[in-house]
């Protein structure tokens, strides 16, 4: 049976975590991501923390400066366990809010620039929220006072002008408190798309991301002398953990990139010498597409992870003429296990090109059956993680913790299968999720949304296979108004929902969606429909 070789993992022993877990946890690990933070500059503090387009900070200005902020959101009133909504891009800030959040003790909810108003408001009540920090060119999706009575406090960055600006908390003198954080308190809220419409808010401890962090580290072998280049969004799970907290643990150097754009994206790499990096497949095959690929000097480029969807076979044979000293890493996880539930050891990829790898260090996976028991291996069933990078549950909302938490084990809703040898593979979601270009997608959320409108009677949401993001969304609409318009939908969820979620193309009807004899949609029918119009 394959596994992590003991010699390159640091020792682990089993501890009791959130009150009645028994999980195998690293023995030597910072106690706090902001400590996590602090030894990284102790050890590197003139060494390259930070790079954005022409701005660069030292480890050293780094704690500089998000101490400060920590100082200004301490002078609003800010104490250990409130919590900090971050509504901000990619960019130097974010990291510096994140930090200096940690120092405080704050719990910083991550948002995503791409969310509208309505889901905007919606995870601002929920998680009581008393500040965001926020792109002035945002403030129009900021809900309306009566709707989020317990935000106190709106930080508007790139607008200096604003009665609370980013800048006015950056100008304070470091702070120099010390704030009441236990390492399996939450760090962080992430929320995630719900099947009911409604997300659910992640609860992140600082043990998980400093557990994740430190699996990274170990597996992907970082140090210090790792530049890792963020290019998905840092709002993600994968952003905040396998860029920003995984270069935070080696003390390497991150580099932000504001939106990917494949064409940017190879200078910045060539030019900030890049070894590591984790994105999704579709944005390597956009870097292969450019035509000047050829003319770029990639060769410290050493660690390639991806997950999110499958890499096709041809991108990896590309890569792997064009970058012989790239190591392609896959890996598979989510927001509920803090970022990575398995790698592939790098080896290994070429020989195991349809499995997500092997379970992490400390981590316990197990395909389970529809009647709560452990399927054979080879055999199909949900996949069941366990260990120290599993949340404790969802903030505010014990129901769907106890339904999707079983002794410590998440539910994750993927279909897979174990072989003899330890190598997970996931066939397919068992609940109807869309997987665009590794941004997962909820169809009854697209769905609810869509019902919301007059002219609809029913859809259905359903994936349009697209050779370069995987799946796209596809809505099939019943209207009572034979003169409704496409277009008038999309803009319709373009209002509601993050734009990665609105149906890309449409077919309206006016004949009821098929359906079993239990009443349920057969979307088996309509996908193999649409595949019939697409052949």
């Amino acid at each position: 049976m394959f596994g992590w070789s003991e010699t390159a993992i640091p020792a682990m022993r089993m501890e009791a975590w959130f009150g009645d877990r028994i999980v195998p946890a690293f023995c030597h690990r910072p106690a706090s991501i902001w400590q996590m933070v602090t030894e990284a500059a102790a050890k590197h503090p003139d060494a390259d923390a930070l790079i954005c387009g022409d701005e660069r900070l030292s480890w050293r200005e780094t704690v500089r400066r998000s101490s400060a902020i920590a100082a200004g959101l301490h002078g609003l009133g800010l104490r250990s366990g409130d919590r900090l909504a971050l509504l901000l891009d990619n960019r130097i800030e974010f990291v510096l809010a994140l930090y200096g959040a940690a120092q405080l003790g704050l719990v910083t909810v991550l948002l995503s620039t791409r969310q509208q108003k309505p889901e905007i408001a919606y995870v601002l009540a929920d998680c009581g929220a008393r500040a965001i920090i926020h792109e002035a060119s945002l403030a129009e999706r900021l809900p309306d006072p009566a709707d989020v009575p317990e935000l106190s406090h709106r930080i508007a960055l790139g607008d200096a002008a604003a009665p609370l600006s980013f800048a006015q908390l950056a100008t304070h003198s470091p702070w120099s408190g010390s704030a009441d954080v236990g390492e399996q308190d939450t760090a962080l809220i992430m929320y995630t798309s719900g099947t009911t419409g409604r997300p659910k808010g992640a609860m992140l401890a600082h043990c998980n991301v400093i557990h994740s962090a430190m699996v990274y580290e170990a597996c992907m072998e970082l140090t210090a002398a790792d530049r890792s280049i963020a290019a998905v969004p840092l709002a993600h799970v994968t952003g905040v953990v396998a860029n920003v907290m995984a270069m935070t643990r080696c003390a390497g150097a991150l580099i932000i990139v504001k939106e990917f754009k494949a064409a940017e994206y190879l200078k910045i790499a060539a030019r900030e010498r890049v070894t590591q990096t984790v994105m999704v497949p579709a944005m390597y095959n956009l870097c292969l597409l450019q035509a000047d690929f050829d003319s770029y000097d990639l060769s410290a480029w050493r660690i390639g992870g991806y997950g999110g969807a499958p890499m096709p076979i041809t991108t990896i044979e590309k890569l792997a003429s064009k970058i012989p000293g790239l190591k392609l890493i896959n890996a598979y996880g989510a927001t509920e296990t803090t970022s990575p539930s398995t790698i592939m050891p790098p080896d290994l990829t070429a020989s195991h090109l349809d499995s997500v790898g092997l379970p992490c260090p400390g981590a316990s996976i197990v395909v389970m059956g529809d009647d709560g028991r452990e399927v054979p291996r080879g055999d199909v069933g949900e996949i069941w993680i366990h260990g120290g990078s599993v949340i404790k549950g969802y903030w505010n909302n014990p129901q769907a913790t106890a339904e999707n938490f079983t002794g410590g084990f998440w539910h994750s809703g993927d279909l897979g299968s174990i072989d003899q040898q330890n190598f997970v593979r996931v066939f397919d979601r068992k609940k109807d999720m869309i997987n665009r270009g590794g941004h997962k997608i909820y169809s009854a959320e697209v769905e609810s949304v869509l019902a919301g409108h007059e002219d609809v009677v029913e859809s259905a949401i359903i994936a349009k296979p697209c050779p370069v993001l995987g799946e796209r969304v596809h809505a099939v609409v019943v209207t009572r108004n034979p003169a409704l318009a496409v277009d008038t939908l999309r803009e319709w969820c373009a209002a509601r929902v993050s734009d990665y979620k609105v149906p890309e193309t449409i077919a309206l009807s006016t004949t009821p969606l098929p359906r079993n004899a239990n009443g349920k949609v057969l979307k088996k029918k309509l996908r193999e429909e649409l595949l019939a119009e697409l052949s």
